[in-house]
């Protein structure tokens, strides 16, 4: 439940279209309706403008469709991270607007398109095998209104590459930078750019990479001002922070 369909339906119960017993009934869903195993937040849109996420990974594939379909009975867009081409093929079945990003295994639909962001948001990352973060960003911040330019494989051990996008860099609101091994590509973009960087370490990378977190602590120790970190793999979670701080950009872009 969006603002605008809050609204809706109380001007709706105003002039006699909605029942009582309909609104309390409605009321009663929110914030929360409760599945037993989920309590789905229809309140998610009213607080931060976007709907409920689902992660997918570590549920059930019945505990996904079932979350998903509360949340399409109260909102117009639906974002599952995580989910894997079995939850996308059952979902189409039933929803034939529903699109599959097999990059970062994210599913999508999108049946009110909102232009939210005031700019545009940027999402690099260091090198190819960093991209399924980096898009699970881009899926993201799309479907969250955004304007999005992506540029991949731009990391330090050819820095020209990043150089060579400093033209698009400066065009943004907002900045997220990918980057596994020693995560050192975020710092670079700062010292180029007086804009917020999200940082994004990934679990690419060789033994004494530890998984990410030589990548993190990278990130945490950089010495660009401008960089803020997410965790290891999160790219939705930059998509999502980048989201909210281009809605109070205001850009010409």
């Amino acid at each position: 439940m969006n603002r605008e369909r809050l609204k809706e339906t109380l001007n709706n119960f105003k002039d006699g279209k909605i029942s009582e017993d309909e609104m309390i009934s409605l009321l009663q869903k929110l914030p929360f309706e409760d599945l037993g195993f989920a309590k789905v937040d229809h309140h998610r849109s009213l607080r931060h403008g976007f709907p409920e996420v689902i992660f997918g990974r570590g549920k059930t594939f019945e505990q996904v469709l079932g979350i998903a379909e509360k949340l399409l009975d109260n909102n117009p867009n639906l974002l599952i991270t995580s989910a894997g081409l079995q939850v996308f093929e059952e979902l189409e079945s039933r929803y034939s607007d529903c699109q599959y990003h097999s990059n970062c295994q994210a599913v999508t639909i999108t049946r009110e398109s909102q232009k939210s962001g005031r700019g545009k948001i940027g999402v690099f990352s260091a090198g190819t095998a960093d991209i399924p973060v980096a898009e699970e960003a881009v899926v993201t911040a799309q479907v969250m209104g955004n304007s999005v330019s992506s540029c991949y494989d731009v990391g330090v051990a050819g820095l020209h590459r990043i150089l060579h996008q400093r033209e698009t860099l400066e065009s943004c609101s907002v900045v997220i930078v990918v980057a596994g091994m020693e995560g050192a590509l975020p710092s670079v973009v700062g010292g180029l750019v007086d804009l917020p960087v999200i940082a994004v370490p990934t679990s690419v990378g060789y033994g004494a990479s530890f998984g990410g977190l030589t990548a993190l602590l990278g990130m945490l120790n950089s010495c660009a001002s401008n960089v803020t970190v997410v965790n290891i793999d999160n790219g939705f979670g930059a998509g999502y922070v980048a989201s909210l701080i281009n809605r109070g950009k205001k850009s010409d872009c």
